[in-house]
């Protein structure tokens, strides 16, 4: 009898836990179809961050807050600027007297000639421009140009989220093309102890009966269940990856690797990658720029305790057809109308109860984004050390599972070779074909974690993106 087919002689249970250990375990393997799109993990995320309407979301935001600036800036020329116009139908003159156009205002006979109409049109130009505002303005701009960082720090934590959880499925992706090799593996393993049970039975060998081609039966049936299960989660996770991508629907991804290895950079002390997650989150990015948006916010609510100083300018033009102007500073007609008015202003709100209240209000919005400065700052560092632990540990778990792996194909080839020289327990080869097909698994799936893990790293450090362009985000052995 061949080893393989040992594997499930009456000490099948054994074997057959071991099978449902690694199907367990499955996820998914594209299919390569005509239209399949072949890409790495850094064509991947670079996909999903230009595609990603979630991005797209929040760089309109920062459009909006980059319009509210040049508002702001623009607001410190000609802060009030506007032109009116008005159009009407106007009386002629009645002039019984012939009384000349330039004395028309001292003949009492002359009147309105409502029989006699005419087209009347006036305009009127406003600007009003700003001395000194005693920091209004300023604040105003400060508050506007630190909203756009705050903006800015928001798109990039989407970023840091969607470049995650498109890495993520990438090597889920991964591990399942490994495990699948496995399992095909595992597969033929059932396919070549049922036949080899068969044909032990119909030579009547004496260590073999019914009781185990039951078994080897039974397994066949699990492991065809597990087929499905894999089947089908094969087509949710390869949806998973297109979606994320936003590819059409009758595409199909696949990832670049034949092969998961773990990434390897060198783990530096714990402290560097704090002091990179301080210098690089995007939250204490965003919690920065709000305290400076809301202490320009109080400087703006303070201002309003001083009178404001402005220049401004009138100027108005109105003409009707049929009247004529009268030479005389005291005596004016409305519907013919030239003038210009021009001068300092000042202008000061007079209730400082309410001028308090908004600088109170605008104190308090600047120490509720200072604590929350304060409690993010703390939280990032729990948050590093937590990852990098993590990442400690699952280093550790692949090197450990490496280890296990080669004592396991150690003791595999000696009980294979016993086995050939007709020296070795059957129940042995058992336990060491089961234990390398788990152990196998379980390194596959160490090394997904460990992977996993230093992505992580990489993500509360907040320099995930910056090794995508630098072309150091995927570095194996």
């Amino acid at each position: 009898m061949s080893p393989s087919a040992m594997i499930l002689n009456r000490h099948v249970p054994g074997a057959r836990h071991a099978l449902g250990f690694v199907f367990l375990l499955l996820l998914a393997v594209p299919a390569r179809a005509q239209d399949t799109l072949t890409v790495s993990i850094n064509e991947a995320i670079r996909t999903a961050l230009d595609v990603s309407p979630e991005i797209a979301t929040e760089q309109a935001g920062v459009d909006f807050a980059k319009a509210r600036h040049n508002l702001a800036k623009s607001s410190r020329f000609l802060t009030n600027f506007e032109a009116t116009s008005a159009h009407s139908a106007t009386p002629g003159l009645e002039n019984p007297n012939n009384t000349p156009t330039d004395r028309l205002y001292l003949d009492p006979d002359v009147r309105n000639d409502w029989e006699d109409l005419n087209l009347f049109n006036r305009v009127e130009v406003e600007a009003l421009q700003p001395i000194w505002t005693w920091g209004e303005l300023g604040g105003n701009i400060r508050a506007a140009r630190a909203g756009v960082d705050v903006e800015r720090a928001v798109r990039e934590r989407k970023e840091l989220e969607v470049a995650s959880r498109t890495a993520e499925l990438y090597w889920s992706l991964l591990l399942t093309e490994e495990l699948f090799r496995l399992t095909g593996e595992a597969g033929d393993i059932v396919a070549q102890a049922k036949g080899e049970i068969n044909r032990l039975l119909d030579d009547g060998a004496a260590d073999v009966d019914m009781a185990d081609l039951y078994q080897v039966q039974i397994t066949e049936q699990e492991f065809n269940q597990r087929v499905v299960e894999a089947r089908e989660a094969r087509r949710t996770a390869r949806s998973a990856l297109r979606r994320q991508l936003f590819l059409p629907d009758g595409s199909t991804v696949a990832v670049s690797e034949v092969q998961l290895l773990p990434i390897a950079p060198p783990l530096e002390p714990l402290e560097v990658y704090q002091q990179r997650a301080l210098e690089n989150r995007p939250e204490l990015a965003q919690a920065r720029a709000g305290l400076t948006a809301t202490n320009a916010l109080v400087d703006v609510a303070r201002s309003d305790f001083f009178p404001k100083i402005f220049v401004g300018l009138t100027a108005r033009y109105g003409y009707a057809a049929g009247r004529h102007r009268q030479r005389n500073p005291f005596v004016g007609d409305p519907f013919l109308t030239q003038s210009v008015e021009t001068g300092l202003g000042l202008r000061l709100k007079l209730n400082a109860a309410q001028t308090r209240s908004r600088v109170q209000q605008a104190r308090a919005q600047y120490d509720e984004v200072r604590f929350q400065h304060d409690a993010a700052h703390q939280l990032i560092l729990f948050e590093v050390e937590k990852a990098w632990r993590d990442v400690v540990i699952a280093q550790q778990a692949v090197t450990s599972r490496e280890e296990a792996l080669k004592i396991s194909r150690q003791w595999l080839l000696d009980e294979q070779i016993n086995f050939d020289l007709e020296l070795g327990d059957t129940e042995n080869l058992v336990k060491a074909v089961r234990d390398n097909l788990t152990l196998r698994a379980q390194r596959h799936e160490a090394v997904f974690n460990y992977n996993m893990a230093v992505l992580r790293l990489y993500e509360k450090t907040g320099t995930l993106l910056q090794r995508l362009d630098s072309g150091t985000l995927l570095v194996t052995e």
